[in-house]
This record gives structure tokens, C-alpha cells and sequence, in this order.
């Protein structure tokens, strides 16, 4: 600086520290340093209430070059109206104070009159407009307080949920679609919405990565279902699932190739259960020992050779599906049992064709074993699998040896 110095000492002359002055702000306002040749009486002070008298008007600071870094202001805003705040001659803003806010500004450069300022937001006299500032996702300023919020959104096409729905109500209205939820480490620990499905459809709820929901890659919201979607960060959680009585089934599709399969509750709740994939092997799916009704269709590929679906709880008596097949089983905890025995009112049956290795009527602990239709008029047998006799209309044909403990008659041989 080379202007403002001392005679006497050669110094900067520092600006009297006026402590306080109520600000009546009518029109824009140039302020002045109160040091000795400056005659305006729009000083600056160390503290300033200021009422603006109507909206866009600004309050203009004293030349940064006139005085050392460091000085500065506090400007509370009491009035209704903001007003803006520039350096020296209203050449730039350098913070717009609402309604009740108070801000402290201070140089940290005065290389000419405008200078470089920081600044610090004090709070507000009232807390309606702090509050409003501090509102993020799931919170609402409501006069001078933080409320909870949870804004309703509609969506008919499938989307994927992301940080920016956290809190938010979610009203699925279109037919079947998918909402992949983002991943959990990305939305992280307490990230949450709330899904309602309004729609006509199915709406799946699906995970990203090796995410699970409940315990499962997937759950199914049926029309009228609703659930608060919980994230722990590593997985995802529903809160009060609501299941419509109207439509009360809920479909697992499972892919499964051999081996040992133990569903969770969440997979096991599914009461239409439908397993795909090409089989390698035999394959076993445990259920929890629980009362349940299940529907149970094997849509695997690979029943040629001979393999099966077999559903058990661990313990009891099991059931076995060959492929292509459908059945309905009943678990009373412990055994797993073919719901039908009688069918009560029909004069007909019809089976599947069926063939040698899959018959399309079996024995539960022998599924290999039983009748099947291998061609036109014709009506099988099957042992383990191998075929053992043809009836047709031209007689018998009975495949292997025979023992007959009343001899044979009848016919010429």
C-alpha cells in the first residue's frame, strides 16, 4: 500500500474499530473506513444489524488497500429482505445474507480497493433459514424446525435406485418391471427408501454384483406389496414387507445344475418354486423344516439321463420331480409328501408321456420306476430306468427273462 500511512511514524494508519452500528440499507450503500479524512457517515463497523428496506439491494464494502488483512465485519441480517454484500464499489458479491442469517467476512489480500475476502456463516438469529440449510434427503424445514420427509415419486419403467432416492416414497404404477437397487457399498450403512407397487404387474426388486436382499439376489413386490428397503452397507434388508392377500403367491426361480441345494427362509417363502438349468447330476433342494405348501416345477434340461429334482427338509420322507414335470408337495416340518392321493370328483387322468428314465408315473423314493408312453397305442413299463415291457394292441412284449409260478396257457408258443 502507499497511501494511508502515518506522517509520523510511516506506519499504515489503522481504521477507528467502531464496535456496533444499525444499518437502515434504502439503497445501495458504499461504506467508508472511519479514519480521519473520510466525512461519510456510511461507515463500517465491527458488528452490523442491517434491514434492508426492499429486496436486491447491496451493501458495498470499504477499499481492502485503505486498511491491513485481517479486518473485518460481522453483518446480521434483521430485516425481512436479503441483501447481497460486494467489495469496493459494488464490483463483485461476495455473500447474500437471508432473512435472519448473520455472516463474518474478513480480508485476506488487499493488493488494490476491491481485495480478496473470506467469509464465515455465524448461523441466524432465528432457525428457520438455518434449518433449511441443514435439510438434506429425508428432512424438511417446516417454519424453524427439521421434520421428516419422505417426498412420493412415481416410476413406470424400470430404473435403478441411487443415493439421491435415500428416504424418498417410490410408487411403482406400470406393469412387470425391475428396480436394481445400486450397490451396497456404494449407497452404504442406513441408506433407505420405501417401495410400494401400485402397478399391475410384478415388480422384482433386484440387487447389483453378489448383493442379496433378504438373503436372496432378488425379492418380488406383488400389486399392492410395500417395503422399506434397508441397506447395511454390505447387504440389503425389508422392513414391513407387505404381502396382498389378493395376490399371495410369490414365484422362486432357481437355476441348479447337481449337487446339494439348502434355500434360505427368504427363497423357501416362495410358494411356486421353479428350478432350470442343464443337469450334470442328481440334484437335492433342502427345505427349512417348516409347514408349507409347495409348487414345484422342474424346467432343468438334462432328464435323458435319468436325473432328478429331489426336495426334502433333511430328515422324513422326500419327494423326487423328474424333468419337465410339475408337482404339488405338502412339508409338515419333517416329510415332504405328495399333496394328491385321491383326485375327489374325476372320472379321468392324464400323464405326460413320459419316458424309460423319467416315467411320467413313479414311485417317490424310486422316481426310474413306473409307466410311461413310449409311442402311439402303446403302454410302458420302466424298471430302474430300462425298459421291461410293450402292451399294444398286437399283445405283450416283455423285454428280459420270465418266471411264471402257474405255467402258461392260452395259445400256441
Amino acid at each position: 500500500m502507499t497511501s494511508y500511512n502515518s506522517p509520523f511514524t510511516g506506519q499504515v494508519i489503522q481504521p477507528t474499530d467502531v464496535s456496533y452500528r444499525a444499518v437502515t440499507l434504502s439503497a445501495n450503500t458504499q461504506l467508508q473506513w472511519p479514519i480521519n479524512g473520510n466525512t461519510s457517515d456510511d461507515y463500517a463497523a465491527r458488528i452490523m444489524q442491517v434491514t434492508a428496506t426492499t429486496s436486491g439491494l447491496s451493501l458495498w464494502m470499504p477499499p481492502a488497500n485503505q486498511t491491513s488483512v485481517g479486518n473485518d465485519a460481522l453483518i446480521r441480517n434483521v430485516g425481512s429482505n436479503s441483501f447481497t454484500v460486494k467489495d469496493y464499489a459494488g464490483t463483485n458479491t461476495l455473500i447474500t445474507i437471508a432473512a435472519g442469517e448473520t455472516k463474518y467476512i474478513y480480508i485476506t489480500a488487499n493488493p488494490n480497493e476491491q481485495g480478496t475476502w473470506g467469509n464465515i456463516a455465524f448461523g441466524v438469529g432465528s432457525s428457520s433459514a438455518d434449518s433449511a440449510t441443514l435439510a438434506g434427503y429425508g428432512l424438511l424445514a417446516v417454519t424453524t424446525t427439521l421434520n421428516q420427509s419422505h417426498p412420493v415419486s412415481t416410476f413406470s419403467t424400470s430404473t435403478t435406485a441411487t443415493s439421491t432416492m435415500r428416504a424418498g416414497m417410490w410408487a411403482w404404477t406400470g406393469g412387470a418391471g425391475t428396480l436394481t437397487l445400486s450397490a451396497a457399498t456404494t449407497l452404504g450403512d442406513n441408506w433407505f427408501m420405501m417401495v410400494r407397487n401400485s402397478g399391475s404387474g410384478a415388480l422384482t426388486v433386484a440387487t447389483s454384483g453378489s448383493d442379496v436382499i433378504n438373503g436372496s439376489a432378488s425379492v418380488v413386490l406383488q400389486p399392492t406389496d410395500s417395503a422399506i428397503i434397508v441397506s447395511s452397507g454390505a447387504a440389503f434388508y425389508t422392513v414391513g414387507l407387505g404381502k396382498s392377500t389378493q395376490f399371495n403367491f410369490t414365484q422362486l426361480t432357481k437355476p441348479v445344475t447337481n449337487g446339494s441345494y439348502t434355500l434360505t427362509a427368504s427363497e423357501a417363502s416362495n410358494v411356486i418354486q421353479k428350478y432350470t438349468g442343464t443337469l450334470t447330476g442328481n440334484v437335492t433342494i433342502v427345505l427349512p423344516q417348516t409347514v408349507q405348501v409347495y409348487y414345484i416345477i422342474n424346467d432343468t434340461v438334462g432328464g435323458v439321463n435319468g436325473y432328478t429334482v429331489t426336495v426334502t427338509t433333511g430328515v422324513g420322507n422326500s419327494a423326487s420331480v423328474s424333468s419337465g414335470n410339475q408337482v404339488t408337495l405338502i412339508c409338515d416340518s419333517v416329510n415332504v409328501l405328495n399333496a394328491n392321493t385321491v383326485l375327489a370328483g374325476t372320472a379321468s387322468y392324464s400323464l405326460a408321456n413320459g419316458s424309460a428314465g423319467s416315467p411320467a408315473l413313479s414311485f417317490a423314493s424310486e422316481p426310474s420306476t413306473g409307466i410311461y408312453r413310449a409311442s402311439a397305442g402303446q403302454f410302458n413299463t420302466s424298471i430302474l430306468g430300462t425298459l421291461r415291457s410293450t402292451l399294444s394292441a398286437t399283445g405283450l412284449s416283455i423285454v428280459g427273462t420270465g418266471t411264471f409260478s402257474g405255467g402258461i396257457s392260452g395259445g400256441l408258443f
